[in-house]
């Protein structure tokens, strides 16, 4: 299990806790999104292994777009077995230049009230399993009342 955050994390304590959950689902990528409750779109807060030039475009995610805009307005997982093939419409155009394949996002849930998004990649094809999906989904909801 990743480590404590703490009471009033700062960047750098969110981008260890990515690092973290990334490593332990055997994971290259990651991205934390908080939601903004003034325009109610996903603001990032922490990212890993994401490419320099995506940056600006993943740093501010309207609900209902993209994996982790899905994630939140669905409230639930969304996988990706394969980013690079994928053709459901759910990847913004652009996510295949991060080079990951296998991706999961999930809401990070205070309750019933959605705080952000969690999302980690591989950069193989990969079907996370339901076990791995409540375990993200449990890490994702200990750590949004820190955000």
């Amino acid at each position: 299990m990743p480590s404590e955050i703490p009471p009033q994390p700062t960047e750098a304590d969110w981008n260890r806790f990515l690092s973290e959950v990334a490593t332990e689902f055997g994971c290259t990528t990651g991205t934390i999104h908080r939601l903004d409750p003034a325009d109610g779109l996903l603001k990032l807060v922490a990212a890993q292994a994401i490419p320099p030039q995506l940056i600006p475009v993943i740093s501010t995610i309207p609900v209902g777009k993209g994996i982790a805009g899905a994630a939140a307005e669905r409230q639930e997982p969304v996988e990706l077995c394969n980013l690079q093939t994928d053709t459901s419409g759910v990847a913004k155009p652009g996510a295949a230049q991060t080079q990951v394949m296998g991706s999961l996002a999930v809401p990070m849930m205070q309750g019933t009230t959605l705080r952000g998004t969690l999302g980690i990649g591989k950069l193989v094809p990969y079907e996370f399993t339901s076990e791995e999906k409540d375990k993200l989904m449990s890490i994702a909801s200990q750590a949004a009342e820190k955000l």
